[in-house]
């Protein structure tokens, strides 16, 4: 394992788990250690022992495939709105902190997941995904090229996309109803999108071959859901960001939002902005 702390500093190594008494040694950010066991404290805190009477806390501590960064990014994501940050990069757990959009981050590690996503570490277990950081200050990019002036577009469209969804939340859901009091799925999407320009059909059908099919792994706010068949699916949802997406479940649910979950996984996702 590696020690993942901040760089130029370093962590306490303690006596034992439980009652634990400094030993007067620390290990550097960036140290590889060997764990031979692991335990769980009093208070439920997990540490390892890395040595004869010698236990850090397991939070510090990451796979040493893990690769040492040293390196400021900014969060680029949809203006006003925030990325969550998570406790590992695998398995991961909502930490309840959000980094805004156009904020800064040391980064101080990297590591790829089980599904082959990259994250990066912007502290002590705190991790967020790699797509959602960029080297340049996207509120400071000025750029007036044809590629930069699609891409603001893009952005401030799903920003509308994200906004107008989430004023949706807690409305009933009517098979066949297109809103503004009620909508189905596709209604929902058709609605949404007809706010800002965009005419994508009435149904899933028609709804599926509009855009083009991006990777699970590089979702966008503004992008669609689909499951089902990729040709003919029967449902459709909005992704508004942060592994969460919007849409119009059942009569019982109405509009809601809910994180993607490997037991109601989208068979494709489509980019229309």
């Amino acid at each position: 394992m590696r020690i993942n702390y901040v760089a130029g500093y370093g962590i306490n190594v303690w006596t034992s788990y439980n009652n634990p008494t400094f030993t007067g040694k620390r290990l550097a950010h960036g140290t590889t250690v060997n764990v031979l066991a692991s335990a769980t404290d009093s208070k439920g805190k997990t540490w390892y022992k890395v040595g004869t009477d010698e236990w850090i806390p397991a939070e510090y501590a990451v796979d040493a495939n893990t690769k040492q960064m040293n390196a400021t990014m900014y969060v680029n994501y949809v203006a006003g709105y925030g990325i969550n940050v998570w406790t590992s990069y695998n398995n991961p757990t909502f930490t309840g902190k959000r980094l805004t959009h156009g904020s800064s981050v040391t980064v101080v590690a990297s590591a790829t997941d089980s599904n082959g996503k990259t994250w990066y570490s912007v502290g002590a277990n705190e991790w967020v995904p790699a797509q959602y950081l960029i080297a340049s200050n996207p509120s400071s990019n000025t750029s007036s090229n044809t590629s930069s002036n699609t891409t603001q577009s893009a952005t401030s469209s799903a920003a509308k996309v994200v906004s107008l969804a989430s004023a949706q939340l807690g409305k009933a859901y009517v098979w066949g109803a297109n809103g503004p009091s009620a909508f189905d799925c596709s209604g929902l999407v058709n609605y949404v999108y007809s706010q800002v320009g965009l005419s994508l059909g009435r149904t899933t059908y028609v709804q599926v071959n509009n855009g083009t099919t991006v990777s699970m792994n590089n979702l966008q706010p503004g992008d669609l859901l689909f499951w089902g068949s990729a040709s003919a699916p029967y449902h459709v949802g909005i992704y508004v960001g942060n592994g969460q997406y919007i849409h119009a479940a059942t009569p019982s649910q109405g509009v809601i939002k809910q994180s993607i979950s490997q037991y109601f996984y989208p068979s494709v996702a489509k980019r229309v902005l």
